[in-house]
């Protein structure tokens, strides 16, 4: 266990503390497609009820994607997107406490959503990203996560996956770090995230969460993505994605002991429950030998 620095977030509205206690993110996908719950919420008003519900249970920032980056997805347009994610957004303008977090690949989702109320830009692959999409996060002042992948979602689970997975990793964040710093992006408005599953094999998504802490020392916050991902599956024999809630329990477990200050989740009731353990666990006087 190590522990985390604590960090203030700088969003438009407020200023998130970060380190105290573990933050939930809870995932919305407004997809037919997505690994998890692909189909559930492309209803707009299921969508708003879902993420009413998610901060209702204790989420603490809702990410909302409306085009899924599983393996082998092949994207949609920047109108499609729009099309799925706007009717959601403005129906929880006024609604919804917590902030909101965009997950888009496109400059133009990033710039309407923001528009909308989102204040945070969850910039998927961020080595390889549009840009467009740095200015725009410095022009609005919203916060950005930055998030490695290696390759593209089309062909990212086929390799050649790198030799030294945390090198890879933190290379790529660095570079993503001095796009976003070269743009004009304050160091307080950065988040980083290893992107656990994206162009990795099943034992390097492991490996990052054992080596979480070496990401500490990029000197920003670390958000981690575990939830029900293949790498649980394949621990567990190749369980169901549904069936992989104990699982998904101990990634998050081991991310919070590892250093995470944000957990993105499916199951925000059941995992805001692994937070505080873990959280009132790290809390605890360290007496050396």
């Amino acid at each position: 266990m190590v522990p985390r620095k604590r960090f203030r977030l700088r969003l438009p509205s407020r200023t998130l503390i970060l380190g105290e206690r573990t933050l939930i993110m809870g995932v919305l996908n407004v997809t037919p497609d997505s690994f998890s719950d692909g189909g559930k919420f492309l209803d707009a008003e299921k969508a708003i009820e879902h993420a009413l519900e998610m901060e209702r249970k204790g989420a603490d920032i809702l990410d909302i994607g409306g085009e899924s980056t599983r393996p082998g997805s092949t994207g949609i347009t920047a109108e499609e997107e729009l099309r799925r994610v706007l009717p959601v957004i403005q129906g929880l303008r006024g609604r919804l406490k917590i902030p909101l977090s965009i997950d888009t690949q496109k400059a133009e989702v990033a710039e309407a959503v923001i528009a909308a109320g989102a204040e945070i830009l969850n910039v998927i692959g961020a080595v390889h990203a549009e840009a467009e999409i740095f200015e725009i996060a410095r022009r609005r002042g919203v916060a950005t996560i930055l998030m490695h992948m290696r390759g593209r979602p089309q062909t990212m689970q086929k390799g050649p996956f790198a030799k030294n997975v945390v090198q890879d990793v933190m290379t790529g964040l660095r570079s993503g770090i001095t796009r976003a710093r070269h743009t004009g992006i304050a160091k307080s408005k950065i988040i980083v995230d290893p992107g656990i599953g994206f162009g990795k094999r099943h034992r390097q998504s492991l490996e990052l969460i054992a080596r979480l802490p070496e990401l500490a020392k990029l000197g920003y916050p670390v958000l981690v993505g575990v939830s029900r991902k293949a790498f649980i599956g394949d621990v567990l024999g190749g369980v169901a994605t549904e069936q992989r809630g104990w699982g998904t329990a101990a990634a998050v477990a081991a991310s919070i002991f590892g250093g995470a200050h944000i957990v993105r989740v499916h199951d925000v009731d059941e995992m805001k429950q692994v937070a505080r353990v873990a959280d009132r666990i790290l809390a605890l006087p360290r007496k050396h030998a």
